[in-house]
Order: C-alpha cells, then structure tokens, then sequence
C-alpha cells in the first residue's frame, strides 16, 4: 500500500513537469512567431529579354540566391518561372524597376569585363523600341512610369557597359571594390607623363597633332585596359585599381583633346 501512494505521486510529479514543460514551449513559440514573421520570397526566372537568364554569376554568390527569387507581376499576379524579367511573360505589361538587377543581366551578358561591345548596340535599340513612349502611350498611367524608369536605366547600363572605364569602375563595385574617381595622384612618374601629355595637347599648332596625341593616347587606354583586365580575371584588385587610375587619366587627357578640336 505504501509503495503504490509512493509510484502514484511519483507519476502525478512526472505529469505535471511535462504539462508544464509543454506550456513553457507553446508560449515560447508564439512569443517567435510575433517577432520573426515568416519570410517572403520573391523568384526570377527570365531576364529582360524574356530570355532564360543565365544560371549563377561568374564572381559572386549572390547571384545564386537571387536566382531562387520570385517576382510576381503586379498587373496579373503571374509568377515568372526563371529569372528577373521587364514585360511579364503572360500579360506583358512592364514591371516596376527592380535594382537588383545589374547592368550585365540587362543585356543577357555574364558578369565579366571582356565583353562583345559589338553586340550591345542592337540590344539597346531593341530595349529602347520595345520602352518607347509611342509604344506604351496607351497604356495606365503607372505602367508609363515604369516604361520610364526602365528606359532611363536601360540607358545608363549601355552607357556603362559601352565605355571600358566606366564598365572597369562599375565591375569593380559590383565586387564591393571601393573605385575614388576623384583621387589625387600620387604616382610621380605618372603624374610627370600627364603633365607633359596636356603642355603637348596646349602647345598642338593644328588637328593633326592633336589627332596624334589622341591615337597615343588611345594606345595607352587599350594596353591598361588589357591589364585591368588580366588583373580582374585573376582577382588583383590592387593592379585592377591602378590601372583604373591610369585609364582615367588618359581619359581625362583625350576629353581634353575632342574640346580643341
């Protein structure tokens, strides 16, 4: 009798300690549903072009999380199968600008400094044609900002893409490299060339000589931007940096030269 009262209060112990333990777990989860709501996803699945956009980046992991990402049109609610898109595959209304979307996946190119610049031109027409003001003139008045801001971004990535310093400056950030365009000069040796570059530019007698100095200095943008390039591809970002410094320059110094012709 004695040791059955002692295993009944042992197994009402045991009971209330795993009731109370259950209360202490079910308050402690809705307290986290409070604070951590559940997460929202957003999917991509074709690039601008309505095109398959091309799988993962060359340089960074990001790209293939985003390419998990789903984005629904805001006109029809159609969630794209791919990647990010411009025109919704369903409905074709034009999508809100999305800024996650680089310069390279605008034009369906892989992430890289050597690129057909050749073949830039036609897909920056075509862009243009498909946001022009006279194609989406009936449409809502929300839809013709987004064609707007499109388009202006469209125009800004070509831009960019289209100038080897300027893609160089922009590949780099896209990498998380700070690019100082306004930083001093520090290189005496460099610094000695440009000065005596713009007396030659100052003292030019005609647009022949200035036509000369140019080609000189288009030579140097071509042999540095070969150089970033190697540096790029093999993630020295220090020699990439210099010679961003030695293209601006000599950037700087042909400007100089198509305003006195």
């Amino acid at each position: 009798m004695w040791k059955s009262k002692v295993w009944n209060l042992t197994l009402l112990s045991t009971i209330l300690r795993r009731r109370t333990t259950l209360l202490s777990i079910s308050h402690f989860q809705s307290n986290s549903t409070s604070h951590f709501p559940p997460a929202i996803s957003r999917t991509s699945n074709f690039d601008f072009l309505g095109n398959p956009n091309f799988p993962g980046k060359t340089f960074c992991s990001e790209s293939a999380e985003k390419s998990h990402v789903h984005i629904r049109c805001w006109s029809c609610g159609n969630v794209a199968n791919g990647s990010l898109f411009l025109f919704c595959d369903s409905c074709r209304s034009v999508q809100p600008l999305d800024q996650s979307v680089d310069y390279f996946q605008i034009f369906g190119l892989e992430r890289k400094y050597d690129i057909g610049v050749e073949n830039l031109e036609g897909k920056y027409k075509d862009w243009q044609k498909k946001l022009h003001p006279d194609l989406v003139h009936s449409k809502s008045k929300k839809e013709r900002g987004f064609a707007a801001e499109q388009s202006a971004r469209v125009i800004d990535a070509y831009r960019t893409l289209s100038k080897p310093l300027l893609r160089a400056i922009y590949i780099m950030r896209l990498e998380g490299v700070d690019v100082d365009e306004e930083e001093t000069l520090a290189d005496p040796e460099l610094l000695s060339e440009i000065l005596e570059i713009r007396e030659a530019v100052e003292e030019a007698a005609d647009s022949q000589e200035l036509n000369q100095i140019q080609s000189q200095m288009q030579e140097k943008l071509d042999h540095w931007s070969n150089s970033f390039a190697n540096a790029f591809q093999c993630r020295k970002f220090e020699e990439a940096l210099n010679s961003i410094r030695r293209m601006t320059y000599y950037q700087r110094v042909n400007e100089e030269i198509v305003k006195k012709l």
